[in-house]
């Protein structure tokens, strides 16, 4: 290929130095690796992370395309070993490939380079789990099309944990962050029966939506309810369900299904939503899941963020869905 490292894509902002002679006690910012200009062997590669700076189809006010970079700032506060699971993240390899080109203006062009990446990633390196970090949940939908597109024949299913059923009508809105879910709906490429969503709660969702899920055949559990049969135990359910019916779940994540207490550095940033050790619990169990083949964390605004409440919550969410990846890896 002629560019790097395949067409879509951007060399990422920020590239740390690394202690080559450390092998233990890593920082995960010491452990991401990133890769040159040269021809790139792939088969090393455990997961690949993918920053998406969108956030001009967000619907409210966002600086969402800003987080890619909130994130990789605050690696540095993090290791690699987690003491809760007694498991060293560093025996996995993994690499930044940077971020997906952005139009200025053009939203539409920046969708189909979203959808394009992510077609490049299963083409290129498919044996590697990708975890993109958002931007805004618009890109949700560019990204499920583009592993659909690579992999026509799966039967793709979504757990989906946020605030909000994102079914909004694409005819006033268009492909924004409101509507990912009716997007994928109603492209054909994932069947609404095929959706689970969790953490819906208070008064965030219009009653028309609730009937466009019911309509579509999408489960949902609201916060509340998740709550009181315990966040674990539907997630468990929800995979157990989809495991039943598809070939690959996609796990999105949106950050403001957390607390506003958890999670102020979201656009729609509300009381009542989940806590911090409810979403890490429950990105790891997803993580363990064999058919949880890729994962996205969305709709995080810097620029509301309150002492890195919300970014740094955002790291432990995808060191958490990789650590029950690593779980899976060892039982394999």
């Amino acid at each position: 290929m002629s560019q790097y490292p395949y067409p879509m894509l951007l060399k990422p902002s920020m590239i740390w130095s690394k202690r080559t002679e450390q092998t233990i006690d890593l920082k995960v910012h010491e452990w991401i690796e990133s890769i040159g200009d040269t021809e790139v062997d792939w088969s090393p590669y455990d997961v690949t992370i993918l920053g998406v700076p969108l956030s001009k189809s967000s619907i409210s006010t966002s600086a969402a395309s800003e987080n890619p970079d909130a994130i990789r700032q605050a690696w540095k506060s993090f290791g690699t070993y987690n003491l809760d699971e007694d498991i060293d993240l560093a025996t996995l390899k993994v690499v930044d490939l940077g971020d997906v080109k952005q139009h200025v203006t053009d939203i539409a062009s920046s969708h189909q380079n979203i959808e394009e990446a992510m077609t490049a990633i299963r083409s290129h390196h498919p044996h590697t789990l990708p975890v993109t970090m958002g931007g805004d949940h618009s890109i949700t939908a560019m990204l499920v099309k583009g592993w659909k597109k690579a992999h026509p024949k799966e039967t793709i299913g979504i757990l989906q944990i946020d605030s909000h059923f994102d079914l909004r009508d694409l005819k006033i809105f268009g492909p924004a962050n409101g509507t990912p879910i009716r997007n994928i709906i109603e492209s054909g490429t994932v069947k609404g029966q095929h959706i689970h969503t969790i953490g819906l709660h208070g008064f965030f969702n219009a009653k028309e939506l609730k009937d466009v899920a019911d309509q579509n055949g999408i489960r949902y559990t609201t916060m509340k309810q998740a709550r009181k049969e315990g966040v674990q135990q539907v997630i468990a359910h929800a995979l157990e369900l989809l495991n039943q019916q598809v070939d690959t779940i996609y796990l999105t994540v949106d950050m403001d299904v957390l607390d506003i207490v958890h999670g102020p550095g979201t656009p729609a940033a509300a009381p009542g939503g989940m806590y911090t050790e409810e979403l890490f619990d429950a990105v790891q169990l997803a993580g363990e899941h064999p058919k949880v083949k890729a994962m996205d964390i969305v709709c995080l605004d810097p620029r509301k963020d309150i002492a890195q409440i919300t970014v740094k919550n955002a790291v432990h969410t995808m060191l958490s869905f990789l650590t029950g990846y690593c779980k899976r890896r060892n039982k394999g």
